[in-house]
């Protein structure tokens, strides 16, 4: 089905691996193309309740191929290219992991940085390697960037443009869990199916009025988490939450 990535579903997590080792997982159009296909295709398969974004080899992305880079209008890569993948991941009412396995450099640490959660290997890192060829932080990496480390820093990181080890990363906060490597499969998929066995529409719900609640006031934030209530409340998850709490047994949520 697909040249440039896989994508497969297991207990309720779809598992997109971006597949291009030879190149480091560098994106072509054709990734793009295919990466955002199989976003659509998660966000509409009922049974997919989580999604995990990883790379084959020993790289996570380095982004942009840069082999034809002297034919390429960067304005037009990003807006029918890389945008709509980051709007995706974003618009998205199911959690994505970024399963971080190796370097994430320029648009593939800003593709970790829109996704929801970063597990990342110890042996992992960031590079904003942009500035290296006289580019600025695309993919929304300057919407997210400074919102995960602060304004000062993510000035620094840009602008430098200094190797960022996993370590660092995680004392910076871009990391949700730092994994050891021996660990790496066994925790990248315990910690998806922890997610998907979870209320997935309340997750969903959050994301939603997360992502809002910067263009908001107190007011409207307010208004928006009376309207994200209205909805969780009349979730069948809800209704098992309540029935296992007064029960005293564990909830089996279904994401519906």
């Amino acid at each position: 089905m697909f040249e440039t990535i896989t994508y497969e579903t297991r207990r309720n997590v779809a598992w997109i691996t971006l597949n291009r080792p030879d190149k480091l997982n560098a994106f072509t159009s054709q990734m793009h193309k295919e990466l955002l296909s199989a976003l659509k295709t998660a966000n509409k398969e009922e049974e997919v309740r989580a999604v995990v974004i990883t790379g084959a080899g020993r790289a996570f992305c380095s982004g942009q191929d840069l082999g034809n880079a002297e034919s390429l209008d960067y304005g037009d890569v990003l807006r029918n290219g890389y945008n709509p993948v980051i709007q995706a991941i974003v618009s998205m009412e199911k959690p994505v992991i970024a399963a971080v396995n190796g370097v994430a450099a320029g648009a593939g640490a800003s593709l970790a940085f829109a996704c929801d959660f970063r597990l990342v290997s110890e042996k992992a890192s960031f590079i904003e390697a942009f500035i290296h060829v006289g580019l600025v932080p695309d993919s929304g990496n300057l919407y997210f960037l400074p919102r995960l480390v602060g304004h000062a820093k993510a000035m620094e990181l840009a602008v430098l443009g200094e190797k960022i080890p996993a370590e660092e990363a995680n004392r910076l906060g871009l990391v949700t869990r730092l994994v050891k490597e021996e660990s790496w499969v066994e925790e990248v998929e315990t910690f998806a199916e922890k997610l998907s066995s979870m209320p997935t529409k309340a997750i969903g719900l959050i994301k939603r009025y997360l992502n809002k609640s910067w263009d908001a006031d107190l007011n409207e934030v307010l208004e928006y988490e009376a309207l994200a209530q209205t909805a969780a409340g009349n979730t069948a998850d809800h209704k098992e939450g309540v029935a296992a709490f007064m029960e005293k047994r564990k909830p089996v949520f279904i994401g519906k």
